[in-house]
């Protein structure tokens, strides 16, 4: 499915995923600094610690990344509101493509059977015309999944420095470039209840906008976007 999409003009892959938490403030990171003197960061805090949640969509061919990060919950609104985030800054480049294949690993918040995820993408789908295929990889084989390595190339590239701050955060990871291109990274300000699902009906409902693979159900499904007739 990725070479085929990889192959088709109308159709561009992306490789989305979540990183772990990001601490805020000086603390060590267990890495080198280029400078001269060495970097003073703190190797323990018992205050509270700000925290940033890390989502990132790479797109494997073209090399280009969009990174978003939450003040508040890891979850399946935060993932897509992050995806349509990406979709605001690249659609008027991608006015040839009518279909995203989306790698995804099985995590918790974006998995085949997260309702919430799964109702936020027919919306996405929706709202674009875009016509969404989700690809997942199978338990322990996320590391197949491009933006991985995109994750260790970007913590390599922060670790020497003190990310004490939000803003600061923002502009490393700005400051990172994959294959040569710089990433594009955005603040979510918005807060996340953990939880949230669709139950009875609402279920039964979104599971018509479904096109799940016959053999691999919770793996391969396929979302259109529902078709308005003037």
């Amino acid at each position: 499915m990725n070479a085929w999409a990889d192959g088709d003009p109308e159709t561009l892959r992306l490789s989305i995923d979540t990183k772990a938490t990001v601490h805020v403030g000086q603390y060590s990171r267990g890495s080198r600094s280029r400078g001269i003197k060495a970097v003073e960061a703190w190797d323990h805090d018992m205050r509270p610690k700000e925290k940033l949640v890390p989502g990132g969509i790479l797109e494997p061919v073209s090399g280009k990344s969009f990174l978003f990060f939450g003040s508040s919950n890891k979850t399946s609104d935060f993932l897509v509101d992050g995806l349509e985030l990406w979709w605001n800054e690249r659609k008027s480049e991608l006015y040839n493509v009518k279909q995203l294949v989306i790698n995804m690993d099985n995590g918790p918040e974006c998995n085949g059977r997260r309702s919430q995820f799964l109702y936020r993408m027919t919306m996405f789908a929706d709202m674009t015309g875009l016509n969404i295929r989700l690809i997942y990889y199978p338990p322990y084989h996320s590391k197949y999944n491009s933006i991985e390595r995109y994750w260790a190339g970007l913590e390599k590239s922060w670790n020497g420095y003190l990310l004490e701050s939000v803003t600061t955060v923002i502009n490393r990871s700005a400051n990172f470039a994959w294959r040569g291109i710089a990433a594009k990274a955005r603040l979510v300000d918005t807060v996340y209840q953990k939880g949230v699902k669709l139950c009875g009906k609402d279920k039964k409902n979104l599971e018509k906008r479904l096109m799940r693979s016959p053999s691999l159900r919770w793996w391969d499904i396929s979302i259109s976007p529902k078709t308005v007739f003037l």
